[in-house]
């Protein structure tokens, strides 16, 4: 019998129906990217895979206990979505999922999800059909999707391989590297910036990591480059957070405006749903100051 499904991925959610089931139970094995639905055989032991993989039932009982990392099982093996390095990575089962480098998430996921918080900051700037957008940031490159989907064509850029390797294994982010509007460029962006021409893109999604960990990409030097890139009318949205506002009354937000407003930007403003920042270019017969 031919697999049907090379990867299954379970969550604590899965293995809990597991546990509860006697016989066979129908499960989602793509983190609900679709609707699909696989029979999975229930043992007093194991559970049995259709490609026929096993699965001891104490390891499912570990995963239902954790709430906090994606499983997948993969010729007959199971792994965690996770990667240990320098930092730790780890694919979280969120609804789409998000990655946690170090503990930080990379979406917000209080009172939203990954995809919400995606088409918030995607609101912002509307790419349009036609349109070349920049992604500065990929991470699991739902920003560029959602920019590919209304038709733009896309260049988005991630630094670190770890991110990446997660983004492919991730069936949400399947989209990115397949999408015939969508170019990934691996490389670190406050230097792959400086190869773009000239007025390039109509419009630039920056969502850095936090300041404490990448202060270059909030820095007049690096906002300088993306108001170079841009063409004359474009849209930036700038997602910025506000680490430390509520404890040290720091608005990292003003920083952030005053600096675009001082590389040239206009119409520079705050986007409370997305936590961010927008502003254009302005058009050629407003000159630039």
């Amino acid at each position: 019998m031919k697999p049907e499904f090379q990867v299954y991925f379970l969550t604590f959610r899965e293995a809990r129906r597991v546990l509860l089931s006697k016989g066979e139970v129908r499960l989602n094995l793509d983190l609900r990217k679709t609707n699909r639905t696989f029979v999975v055989k229930v043992e007093e032991d194991k559970i049995i895979f259709p490609d026929g993989s096993e699965v001891e039932k104490e390891i499912i009982e570990k995963i239902a206990k954790d709430d906090g990392t994606v499983y997948f099982v993969r010729d007959g093996h199971v792994f965690k979505a996770a990667i240990a390095g320098e930092h730790f990575y780890k694919l979280v089962p969120t609804i789409p999922p998000t990655i946690e480098i170090n503990g930080i998430r990379m979406h917000r996921t209080k009172d939203t999800n990954p995809l919400w918080d995606t088409r918030a900051k995607i609101k912002a700037v509307e790419p349009k059909e036609g349109e070349f957008v920049l992604d500065t940031c990929m991470g699991l490159g739902y920003t560029a999707i959602e920019s590919a989907k209304r038709g733009a064509y896309v260049i988005t850029v991630e630094k670190d391989p770890n991110v990446i390797e997660l983004a492919r294994l991730n069936p949400w982010s399947y989209e990115v590297f397949h999408s015939q509007n969508i170019q990934v460029i691996q490389g670190d962006v406050f230097e792959v910036i400086r190869k773009f021409k000239d007025e390039t893109f109509d419009v630039i999604i920056h969502d850095p990591p936090r300041f404490s960990l990448a202060g270059e990409l909030y820095s007049e030097e690096f906002y300088a480059e993306l108001f170079r890139i841009l063409k004359p009318g474009g849209r930036i949205f700038h997602y910025v957070g506000n680490p430390g506002k509520k404890f040290r009354r720091k608005d990292l937000q003003r920083g952030v405006m005053e600096r675009l407003r001082k590389v040239g930007f206009k119409n520079v403003k705050r986007v409370e749903e997305a936590l961010g920042v927008v502003a254009r270019k302005p058009k050629k017969e407003s000159g630039r100051g």
